[in-house]
């Protein structure tokens, strides 16, 4: 792992042996915000929810450790994008406190879900005109869209943002301003990065830091900066061992963060393979989230192979999108775009979801070709699979150890699948 100097606004720590330590976290906080003109003021803290592999319990503590004692409020919204909301046992694990003790040890901390539907709960902070978008897309999207973000940002001084850095299909690295959107954002903006997103591809996006998408939501976080200071703590995971903490600057303590998170999140290898059976992390409870053991595999996979998604304890394909996901199906992007009067008016957050899924392929005269063949070896049905589009496997006819160290023989496994991407080297 490389030393990289920080830029101005931005103190870090990173240990390239290992884990770091509570004590790392705590005097890089100290450090960064023992100057930080807020006492007096209200807080307000955006987090991840528990799809992402980070010590946002520890995290909780700290921060009111170091902060507590100063502000009025230091509360929490827990940026959902369109996940389903956490209950109030599901957020106990995630701080690692109960209400109860919650009230007791971090009294000025509340904790809210966002609620990405409820327009009430909405503010526009800014709209992003035609000629805007065409110009930040490249002319992949040139819908007007309103930057609906939640309300509660207006209540509070300050704003931090919590949370790991990962290589992402939609945005090329997850955090940063992508807490603000899609994580605490309305339909409309979620509807067009992620749509952009899908244009723009996959394979072409994910682990790459200056993307399409990432400009768009660079250009909705400066509607909130100009209102109120922004501070970004990016987190860089390897598995579950944290790695590095950037602290400061929105944007520039997440580039530093990506470019750590690209060394340790991007696994090169030299060859294609066949078949991948790719194994969800168990924090996936949906195919809506678990679909990142297709989207981070796929760059290895040749053409005509499969990526086989080995889930058993799966069986939902969305609790919140499933309906419509069953009305679409599966497919390649050009499915969509061939026949845009059929599919425009659906969500278009949902029709990315399906083509990243299907992954690249192709569509013509009425034939769609994908790349590579998905398959769903899950607690989901085969009637319901083939009714998406997908193909099936009975679960309990696979073994994993057929595919453990037998990569020269074009067969990967992928154990605990969603935050590591694969790569060709020569790609």
């Amino acid at each position: 792992m490389t030393e990289r100097p920080l830029p101005p606004g931005v103190v870090g720590v990173a240990n390239a042996a290992g884990a770091l330590t509570e004590e790392d976290l705590a005097r890089t906080l100290r450090r960064g915000l023992d100057r930080a003109p807020i006492d007096g003021l209200r807080a307000l803290v955006i987090i991840p929810d528990a799809t992402r592999s980070a010590p946002i319990a520890m995290l909780y503590r700290l921060l009111y450790d170091v902060l507590g004692e100063r502000v009025a409020a230091l509360d929490y919204l827990i940026a959902l994008g369109t996940h389903p909301p956490m209950s109030e046992d599901a957020i106990a694990q995630l701080v690692g406190m109960d209400r109860a003790e919650r009230a007791q040890r971090t009294p000025k901390s509340r904790v809210f879900n966002h609620a990405w539907q409820d327009d009430e709960a909405l503010v526009t902070v800014g709209t992003l005109d035609e000629a805007e978008m065409a110009t930040l897309t490249g002319g992949l999207v040139t819908r007007a869209t309103a930057v609906r973000l939640n309300r509660r940002i207006r209540d509070y001084d300050h704003v931090f943002i919590v949370g790991p850095v990962f290589p992402h299909e939609v945005a090329g690295f997850s955090g940063g301003a992508k807490y603000l959107v899609p994580g605490i954002a309305g339909p409309d903006i979620i509807d067009s990065t992620h749509w952009l997103g899908a244009l723009a591809t996959s394979h072409a996006t994910i682990g790459v830091k200056d993307t399409a998408v990432r400009r768009v939501l660079h250009r909705a976080a400066e509607w909130v900066t100009a209102e109120r200071p922004v501070t970004l703590a990016a987190l860089v995971m390897e598995g579950d061992v944290l790695r590095g903490l950037y602290l400061g600057d929105l944007v520039r303590a997440w580039e530093v963060a990506a470019d750590l998170s690209a060394e340790l999140n991007i696994v090169w290898k030299p060859r294609p393979f066949r078949s991948v059976l790719s194994m969800p992390a168990p924090m996936y409870r949906e195919l809506w989230t678990a679909a990142k053991a297709m989207y981070k595999t796929e760059p290895v996979v040749e053409d005509g192979g499969e990526v086989i998604i080995y889930a058993p304890q799966l069986t939902e394909i969305s609790t919140v999108h499933g309906h419509l996901i069953r009305q679409v199906g599966y497919h390649v992007r050009d499915y969509f775009t061939a026949q845009w009067e059929r599919f425009e008016a659906m969500p278009w957050a949902v029709l990315a979801h399906s083509t990243h899924v299907k992954g690249a392929g192709t569509f013509e005269d009425g034939v769609e070709r994908p790349r590579v063949q998905v398959t769903l070896a899950t607690g989901i049905s085969e009637a319901e699979c083939r009714a998406v589009n997908l193909g099936y496997r009975d679960p309990t006819t696979l073994d994993p150890e057929d595919w453990r160290d037998r990569e020269a023989e074009g067969r990967l496994l992928v154990e605990n699948a969603g935050e590591h991407l694969f790569r060709l080297r020569n790609s």
